[in-house]
């Protein structure tokens, strides 16, 4: 027999009272006027996870222009808009009965949709069909309750009414601002075009002039307001024009509507100097977030960095397993093995030096570096400490020894916040000042006083860099399980913080891992180090290919595959991709990690 609204709101009275498992009845679809409900999963508890539903709603009703859904950016990009849009409308939404917005006890009457911030990211939230036949929304609800006694009229009124109500809101195209919703599209998509075509040009990044790079505090990420606000804007020399798709959203100066006007950073070594609060960080940490598109609006929708760009700091304490980071730090005190280097308890230095080359191992195109957060002895050793301590009673070699090496041998291009030392003034390609947060060439006076003045330090490399060699993770070593007994172990990854995930009985610090930006990809993180050890972790399998299988799994079939409980009656809406580098980040601090 099929359900309808009707069915759903007699469904729900028939079961006022009941104990709280009596909302399993309720699982199934039913056909509203204009689309579907789904209920998919329904919580155990009014104080557990949100019970998980979908509203579908047929293209032909929802209508959305096709040239919005045409394309993997353009279809990225319109679900996070409707999704942030669904989130506007629970916000907007008015109370119950005109009090509280609680339906009851617990999670009672919530709803809730997973969007994003400052930047756009794939995620499950809002899907489109491949056949762009429907759109959904895929949506959190706690089902109302009184103690553990179900609130059947609440109910009624909540899946009826005020569920349809907001995520119809996103869900219509007529319901959406159209200029909004274009501006929103078109703006990703010129990021995106930028971003592809970075490597052909030779770039690494790109800054637009106009941007407004401050952010309103180190834990609150959306743009600062004011005049005290400097925009961005490029020196000549370093000036790049780039051709985009689409006029609006594009910063130009009499140049016509689709170009994009701004400074280039190329391939090679950059050095970012100047003095301390000029904005140095600032722009580092710019070009740090945005391997991600930014919204309009946040000032930062025209920078574009490679993706494969990696945020790299000391981390004291932390795991590395059987790394070779013999080019950087070698004849250690005990003939410890470098070529194969294990820590429970890693310095800043190895712990940097294994960052680096965990993150080469992973594909990385280049590494970004701020002196406040790296080992002062990794990145440089002066002349006057050469002549204390003899390099034979020194296992490190500083980073200014290998920099160029490392674009030259491996590709790998370094943007690096220095304002401390001068000895990179020869290394680097480009020299760029910040000065009251105006941005200045300074590479020809860099490098007039590198030959004026000499540096008296000795360089320190031994020999070249090579390639990591592969290394194969232990797929006995991810145990995902927890429980009192061995026979009632499950999967259990617990994701709380954006940094943090609880992965089976192992706390997994990820604080160091500067570019996950948002909860719903850690829980994506922890998720593909689950599936990857079920899956992928046999044969040999190296830890580079295990991340291009899981990009070409995400490619193929979507986040939704990570799921270890995805079925008919079960949805992942609440995860958000991650880079390749996050996911290896990740496995590289799992203390109970082995590799071959």
């Amino acid at each position: 027999m099929k359900r309808t609204r009707a069915t759903l709101d007699s469904d729900c009275r028939r079961l006022e009272g009941r104990g709280y498992p009596g909302y399993k009845d309720l699982r199934g679809a039913y056909d509203f006027e204009g689309f579907t409900l789904f209920i998919d999963h329904v919580q155990g508890d009014p104080f557990a996870a949100p019970s998980k539903i979908r509203v579908r709603v047929p293209m032909e009703v929802a209508g959305f222009p096709p040239e919005l859904i045409k394309g993997r950016v353009r279809r990225l990009a319109l679900g996070d808009f409707v999704a942030r849009a669904i989130r506007s409308a629970i916000g907007r939404a008015p109370a119950p009965d005109g009090g509280s917005r609680s339906r009851g006890s617990g999670k009672s009457g919530s709803i809730r949709i997973d969007a994003g911030a400052q930047e756009v990211l794939e995620r499950t939230a809002v899907q489109i069909s491949p056949r762009d036949d429907w759109i959904e929304a895929r949506i959190e609800v706690g089902l109302p309750a009184a103690g553990r006694r179900i609130l059947g009229r609440q109910a009624s009124e909540l899946l009826c009414d005020a569920l349809p109500r907001t995520a119809l809101a996103g869900l219509r195209f007529g319901s959406l601002d159209a200029d909004l919703v274009t501006a929103f599209v078109h703006c990703i998509e010129n990021q995106e075009v930028i971003r592809r075509g970075l490597a052909e040009r030779g770039l690494i990044a790109f800054v637009g002039n106009g941007a407004r790079l401050p952010r309103q505090s180190g834990a609150d990420d959306r743009p600062l307001a004011g005049e005290g606000v400097v925009p961005f804007e490029s020196p000549a020399a370093f000036e790049v024009r780039i051709e985009v798709p689409n006029p609006i959203g594009s910063r130009v100066s009499g140049t016509g509507p689709d170009v994009w006007v701004g400074m280039g950073i190329p391939a090679g070594v950059n050095l970012i100097v100047g003095g301390g609060y000029h904005g140095k960080s600032t722009l580092l940490k710019a070009l740090e977030r945005c391997v991600y598109p930014h919204i309009p609006g946040d000032g930062r929708e025209t920078v574009v960095s490679d993706r494969g760009l990696v945020k790299i700091a000391a981390e004291d304490g932390r795991r590395i397993e059987r790394v070779d980071i013999h080019c950087f730090i070698d004849a250690l005190p005990g003939d410890r093995n470098t070529k194969a280097f294990c820590s429970d308890d890693a310095s800043g230095s190895t712990s940097q030096a294994a960052g680096i080359v965990e993150a080469i191992e992973a594909g990385c195109t280049g590494v970004l570096l701020d002196e406040d957060t790296c080992a002062t002895n990794f990145m440089v050793r002066d002349a006057r400490m050469q002549a204390l301590v003899h390099k034979r009673y020194e296992p490190i070699t500083p980073y200014v020894d290998h920099v160029r090496d490392l674009h030259r041998t491996l590709g790998i291009s370094t943007v690096l916040v220095m304002g401390g030392s001068g000895d990179y003034f020869e290394a680097a390609d480009r020299v760029i000042m910040l000065r009251d947060y105006a941005v200045l060439d300074a590479t020809p006076e860099a490098k007039q006083i590198a030959v004026e003045k000499p540096g008296e330090r000795r360089r320190e490399a031994r020999g070249s860099i090579d390639p990591p060699p592969p290394r194969v993770p232990v797929a006995q070593s991810f145990d995902a399980s927890r429980g009192r007994s061995k026979d009632r172990k499950r999967v259990k990854i617990d994701v709380r913080t954006t940094n943090a995930i609880r992965y089976g009985e192992c706390d997994l610090d990820l604080r160091g891992v500067a570019q996950l930006v948002d909860i719903s990809q850690t829980r994506a993180v922890g998720l593909s180090m689950h599936w990857a050890s079920q899956h992928l972790m046999k044969d040999g399998a190296t830890l580079a290919g295990i991340l291009d299988e899981l990009d070409a799994l995400f490619d193929q079939s979507g986040l939704g595959a990570l799921d270890p409980f995805a079925a008919a009656e079960h949805h992942p809406g609440n995860l958000a991709r991650p880079r390749r580098h996050e996911i290896a980040a990740a496995i590289n601090r799992l203390r109970s990690l082995r590799m071959e």
